[in-house]
Formats: structure tokens, C-alpha cells, sequence
């Protein structure tokens, strides 16, 4: 691929990951539990992996060519951001009540994590979407080769910002237990926000 292109995505890439959204919601989340946030981002970026390979694999123009099947993953990964803003809401609010043992915990954090980036419905307009335009079917590297590019050029962008947001949240909030309420609280809020108006987008349209 060439610098030009590489270049371009992740100019859009990048613009896409800092925007916050569920990602960014759950990171923030995980930032508020002691020790969460590593598990928390590589359960994110293990999601955008099973991507890449549906990438590789050629199957994201099959799905992206079915709009029942776009439409039922788009459905399925709405309910799923209703249900863990739920879960935020209805969990400890604050670091210290959060305070779980992390050996019981860390592999649910990171399976919340793939499930969060893995039914994020930005992921499938990042993956359906926005792929095709910087892959070449005349390019001398192969359409998988180019496709596995662009999925791991996206996986450590998510990777750095993520880790960037739940490590911030983490130090900034832990010593202000009034505003780490108020974070989680909106955290929460954000992912049923936005899981309830994708649901009602794709439904009415």
C-alpha cells in the first residue's frame, strides 16, 4: 500500500476513534476500577481483531451486500450498548465500591470489552464502510493483505487512545469520588443514548 493512503485512513481513522462513543464510555468505566483498564482496552482492540479477520477473509463485502444481515448486527450490537449502559447505572459508582477482586473479574472485563467493540455499531460502518474506499482490487498487495493492514493500523489506534482515556479517567477522577459518580453515571447514560438511537434509526429506516 502506499504511504498516500496509509496516511489517509488514519487521518479518518484516528477521527473516528477520539470521538467518543461506547468505546470510549466503557474505557472510561473500566478507568474507575483499580487495574481495569488493561484488560478492559484489550477486550476493545480483541473485538476490532475479529473484524480484521472478517476483513481478510473477504466476508465484510458479503455482509456489507446483505441489508437484513447488516440490519439484525446492527440491531444486536444496540440492545447489547442498552444493556451494558444498564449495567454501568446499576453498578458501584465510585473506585473504591468498584473495588471487585480483579483475579475474579479481569477475563469478564475483557469479554465485556469484545462484546463492546465487537457489536459497536460504529465498528460496522467503520468495517463496511469506510474500508472499501482504501482498498484497491488493482493494487499491487493483495485485497486480504490491504484489508489486514487497515484492521491493525485501526486496532492500535484504539489501542493508544483507549488506554490514553481510562488511564486519564482513572488518575484525574479516582481522587474526586463527586465527579467520578458523575462520570460513570454519564458513561452509562451514553451507551443506553446511543444504543436506543441506533436501535430506532435502523428500525425506522
Amino acid at each position: 500500500m502506499d504511504t498516500g493512503t496509509v496516511a489517509a485512513f488514519l487521518a479518518v481513522d484516528l477521527l473516528l476513534v477520539v470521538t467518543p462513543g461506547a468505546d470510549w464510555a466503557y474505557a472510561i468505566a473500566a478507568g474507575m476500577r483499580e487495574r481495569s483498564v488493561v484488560p478492559a482496552v484489550a477486550g476493545l482492540v480483541l473485538g476490532y481483531a475479529g473484524y480484521t479477520l472478517l476483513a481478510v477473509a473477504g466476508l465484510v463485502v458479503i455482509v456489507a451486500g446483505s441489508t437484513t444481515l447488516l440490519t439484525a448486527l446492527t440491531v444486536l450490537g444496540s440492545v447489547y450498548l442498552v444493556w451494558l449502559g444498564w449495567s454501568v447505572l446499576a453498578g458501584p459508582v465510585s473506585p473504591q465500591a468498584a473495588a471487585e477482586p480483579l483475579a475474579a473479574s479481569r477475563w469478564r472485563i475483557a469479554w465485556k470489552g469484545v462484546g463492546t467493540s465487537g457489536l459497536n455499531p460504529k465498528a460496522l460502518l467503520l468495517y463496511f464502510s469506510l474500508f472499501p474506499q482504501f482498498i484497491h482490487p488493482d493494487a499491487a498487495w493483495p485485497v486480504a493483505a490491504q484489508s489486514g493492514v487497515l484492521g491493525i493500523l485501526h486496532m492500535a489506534s484504539c489501542a493508544v487512545v483507549y488506554l490514553g482515556v481510562g488511564v486519564l479517567a482513572g488518575v484525574v477522577l479516582k481522587a474526586r469520588p463527586s465527579a467520578a459518580r458523575a462520570v460513570t453515571r454519564a458513561s452509562g447514560v451514553m451507551m443506553i443514548g446511543i444504543g436506543a438511537f441506533l436501535l430506532v434509526e435502523r428500525l425506522a429506516g
